[in-house]
């Protein structure tokens, strides 16, 4: 194969750019438009005939838009005879749909992963997966990264030395945990019952929160029901400094009319695997990037390299 070749669709191109500067390459242009009927039309403006191609694309808003996107681009740069194509998703919007929980529904999560395949991806490279196990739906070879390390970077510069790490709900306890073992803190849960798509309730959080500096970890923030109802739930207990931490920052709905109330929120702590609007970034918000450790897992994907590494605790 050739050098690096990476392209953007129109999801994140901020992203992608960032990307390339951080692997010192130039962002390939992609032309993208529909037709009067509506019908996509994508074009690959770049040479990438037996090139290493890496295809930028999280799928947001508008998801289906996104995804068609995705397929398109895959397909033509498969059709101009790239040497391997990647998909790199940091955020996988399906990764909800990953069981079959009501009648004659669709496992969507696994469909669109054989979609990927099919348009020509040989491999994909997503981030935090909202159910882990949407890791087994893609047949070729993925790479499933997190911003643990991310996150735990930035917590150590506020030297918390009385703090603990909180999950909304016990499935993401574990996550938590490893969170908190690198930050040196115990854990705690909450005990969540979810009533609608936008409604949950804590019953009750399991471990010692009272007297500590709090930070809530969540694999995603989108209308913001399950971090309101923690928050609610905390504020009956003694705690200290409140912090929320996630990968995803959809904050969709009413979710920031909701945390611009919740002023004994410290920071909000996200990346930017997903864009992120300027009518949406709160004064206590920060945004780290995560274009480093995507650049880098690209390269050691191209050099074949470990990526599992990258994420030994530390």
């Amino acid at each position: 194969m050739r050098d690096i070749t990476i392209f953007s669709g129109n999801a994140h191109p901020e992203l992608a750019q960032e990307i390339s500067e951080y692997l010192g390459l130039q962002l390939s242009p992609t032309h993208i438009q529909h037709f009067s009927n509506d019908c996509l039309y994508v074009q690959m403006n770049e040479n990438c005939r037996e090139s290493d191609v890496f295809i930028v694309q999280p799928l947001v808003t508008p998801v289906q838009e996104h995804v068609m996107e995705l397929l398109f681009m895959l397909d033509a740069a498969r059709g101009a005879s790239a040497g391997r194509l990647t998909a790199v998703v940091p955020y996988y919007a399906y990764a909800r749909s990953d069981k079959k929980d009501a009648s004659r529904i669709s496992i969507a999560g696994r469909l669109v992963a054989d979609l990927l395949q099919a348009a020509g991806a040989n491999r994909v490279i997503t981030m935090t997966l909202h159910a882990p196990q949407v890791h087994g739906f893609f047949s070729v070879p993925t790479d499933h990264l997190n911003a643990l390390n991310v996150l735990a970077t930035h917590f150590r510069k506020l030297h918390l030395t009385n703090g603990v790490v909180v999950s909304p709900d016990l499935g993401n306890a574990k996550v938590a945990s490893v969170f908190a073992r690198m930050l040196g803190m115990p854990v705690a849960a909450g005990s969540k019952k979810r009533i609608s798509d936008d409604k949950v309730i804590i019953e009750n959080i399991v471990g010692e929160v009272n007297g500590k500096d709090i930070i809530v970890l969540d694999d995603e923030i989108a209308n913001g029901g399950t971090i309101i109802e923690i928050l609610e739930h905390l504020s009956k207990h003694n705690v200290g400094r409140v912090f929320v931490a996630c990968t995803h920052g959809l904050f969709t709905g009413k979710a920031i009319e909701h945390l611009r109330y919740h002023t004994e929120v410290e920071q909000i702590v996200t990346t930017n695997t997903v864009p992120i609007a300027e009518d949406k970034r709160l004064p206590n918000m920060q945004i780290l990037s995560i274009a480093p450790l995507l650049a880098e897992t690209i390269r050691r994907n191209h050099n074949g390299e470990s990526v599992s590494s990258l994420f030994e605790e530390n």
